[in-house]
Order: C-alpha cells, then sequence, then structure tokens
C-alpha cells in the first residue's frame, strides 16, 4: 500500500499529477456541501432569494424502491433524517455512473434535537453490493451511481437514507478561499508532509499558495487545506486521512456561520453549481427555521474494527459487520444493544465465510 512506502511515493504523486492532484481535491471537497442545509439556514436572504441560489444545484429524481429500505428500520429511524454525501471520482462535471464514490460521509440529523452527526465510511470497507457480490463499497456508486450506493448503506448498515447529494471538487480551492480558510491545528507530524503536497496542488488548480511554516492552530487557505486533507503517512494512514476530512468539515461550518450574506453569496455561486441531488430546492427551504438551531456533535469513523486482506485487490473487512453495527447504531442513535437486522447478520456471515476474520 502507499502508506508503506512514504519517501519515495511521496515524491513521485507530483511527477505523476493528473489524477493524483485531482484525487487530492475531493477528498477536501466533501467539505463544502457535506451541510448544504446548514447553509442554506445561514443565508438571510428571501424565498426567491433562496429559490434562485438553490436553483443552480444539478437535480435528480430516484425511485425509492431503489434504496432497500428495511420497514422496521424506517420506523426504528424516524426521528432521524440521514442524508448520504458522496465525493466522486469526477471528470468533465459528469457526476453520474462510472465515478468512485472515494468520500462517504452521513449526515444524521435529530428531527427533535437538532444534533447533526457525521459518520464518514471508508471507501475500501467489504461490504455486499446488490448483484455485484462482495466488493469495496466505493465501488457501489460506480456500478450504479446514487440508487444504489445508497442502497448499499441501508443494507449493510440498516440505515434509512433517501437522500444524497454528489459533490465534483474542481472548485474546493477556491471556495474555501471564499470563505477566508479554515481553522486547523496542524501537527509537527502533519507538517512533516502537507508541504509536499502544496506546489502540485497549486500547479493542477492555478490558484496561488504558500508553505506552511510552523505547527499549532492556524488558517489555512484553500490550497493549505486541500494539501493538509490530503496526508496519509502519518499514524492511521488513509483512516487518519478520513479524520483530518472530517475536521475540516466542522472548521468549515463554524466558519460559514460567521460571513456576511454578500460573502455567502459568494460561495453559494462557487459551490451550488458543482452540486449533484435528489433534494428539492422547495425541501432546503422548509429546513430553513431549523437549520441555524444544528450543531455537530459527534463525528465518527466507520467501521470500527477493521482488519485488512489481499484477495484480487486490498479490502478493509469489519470485524465484524453484524458488531460494527450493533455500536453505530449506538454512538448514532442511541440505541442501546441493537440487534441488526437478518439482512445484516446474513452479509456478516458472508464476510466471515470469504475472509475467515470474525
Amino acid at each position: 500500500m502507499a502508506g508503506k512506502h512514504a519517501s519515495g511515493r511521496r515524491i513521485e504523486s507530483q511527477k505523476r499529477q493528473g489524477k493524483k492532484k485531482r484525487k487530492g481535491l475531493k477528498i477536501v471537497g466533501i467539505i463544502l456541501l457535506v451541510f448544504i442545509l446548514i447553509i442554506a439556514g445561514v443565508v438571510a436572504g428571501g424565498y426567491w432569494y433562496m429559490t434562485d441560489k438553490l436553483g443552480k444545484m444539478q437535480q435528480v429524481t430516484i425511485d425509492e424502491e431503489e434504496l432497500d429500505i428495511n420497514n422496521e428500520v424506517a420506523e426504528n429511524l424516524s426521528q432521524y433524517r440521514n442524508i448520504a454525501i458522496f465525493g466522486v471520482d469526477s471528470r468533465a462535471n459528469d457526476l453520474g455512473k462510472g465515478n468512485r464514490s472515494d468520500c462517504i460521509i452521513i449526515a444524521s440529523i435529530n428531527n427533535k434535537t437538532k444534533e447533526v452527526k457525521l459518520l464518514s465510511v471508508y471507501r475500501d470497507t467489504y461490504v455486499q453490493i446488490e448483484g455485484h457480490g462482495l466488493d469495496k463499497i466505493t465501488h457501489a456508486y460506480s456500478y450504479g451511481e446514487a440508487p444504489l450506493a445508497i442502497s448499499t448503506l441501508n443494507t449493510n448498515l440498516d440505515l434509512n437514507i433517501k437522500e444524497f447529494v454528489t459533490v465534483n471538487f474542481d472548485v474546493v480551492a477556491e471556495a474555501v478561499n471564499a470563505l477566508g480558510g479554515v481553522e486547523i491545528n496542524v501537527t509537527n507530524e502533519e507538517l512533516k508532509y502537507i508541504n509536499e503536497y502544496i506546489g502540485a496542488t497549486s500547479a493542477s488548480t492555478g490558484i496561488r499558495s504558500k508553505n506552511v511554516t510552523k505547527a499549532g492552530k492556524q488558517t489555512l487557505d484553500g490550497i493549505q487545506a486541500v494539501a493538509y486533507s490530503r496526508i496519509r503517512y502519518t499514524a492511521g494512514g488513509d483512516y487518519k486521512r478520513t479524520e483530518r476530512m472530517r475536521t475540516v468539515i466542522m472548521a468549515m461550518v463554524d466558519k460559514l456561520k460567521t460571513k456576511s450574506i454578500g460573502e455567502i453569496n459568494n460561495f453559494l455561486d462557487t459551490v451550488l453549481p458543482k452540486v449533484y441531488t435528489n433534494i428539492s430546492s422547495g425541501s432546503i427551504i422548509g429546513m430553513v427555521p431549523d437549520a441555524l438551531n444544528y450543531k455537530i456533535t459527534d463525528s465518527i469513523g466507520w467501521p470500527y474494527e477493521v482488519k485488512g486482506i489481499t484477495l484480487d485487490r486490498w479490502y478493509g473487512v469489519p470485524v465484524n459487520l453484524e458488531k460494527n453495527v450493533s455500536k453505530m447504531h449506538k454512538e448514532l442513535f442511541g440505541e442501546e444493544d441493537y440487534t441488526p437486522t437478518q439482512k445484516v447478520k446474513t452479509i456478516s456471515n458472508q464476510i466471515i465465510k470469504k475472509t475467515g476474520y470474525q
């Protein structure tokens, strides 16, 4: 894996700039839309203003029957609005089939308390994808776009997801700069690597930046934020990189709430055309009265227990799926001693049989 030979591959990544550079943008870019609902709530504009802004999004409709929501799960989670947010391997603003979801975040909104929790699902997680067997969860979007990706989350994690947001990340650095950067605490270990990505990211976006010269809490501009999110060679590897992404998400939301109408307007004009979603403008506007009360209370990486295995390629195996789902429901929804559905138990046993990991 890439993390095992850091010194050689850090420089090599700059030489093979095309795909690698864009991948860095995708990783940090999820922060831009993870809270489109909060963005709408922050805007103190009128109905027609918001309708015009939200109309810039790319809208799509999906058949809920494709999403495989278990009736018992739907009733159990009726208090929660769970929204899937995908960051895909996109080209030419094409956000549909054929793009892998390199980033997967579930924004779970408690409709009663207005608390919001973020669940990041690691892209290499070994799960069952309908019609494709056991595979990396990142491939579900590529095989069947948002409906199959959502179905995969619902059936493997016992969720009730009906809504999604997919993001194209070409605009990431520019949008972060539109907010004046984000406050991030850069550790000494991270400082060793962050500057190695800044030059390549700046070259790919055409946006100038400078090196980070010290550790500690500081404001990172768009290029620096992209570079920060790309770091994968510290302890924790790709899992730690996902954690950095969630850190930037919360910093982004905090910064957004401090901005003027004009600044938010510029931000929306930059970001919204890159959004692909089945959430209607009317639905978002309907949530505005509650949006200002939303508060991120937790940020979780999933699965909790993972063991790597190489079959035809490397996979991150939940050890085991049933236990990981039970713990997730406890942390995300406060369900003590949650018993997964028979579907999850069946998939869990299939994974154990295939990998031997219990």
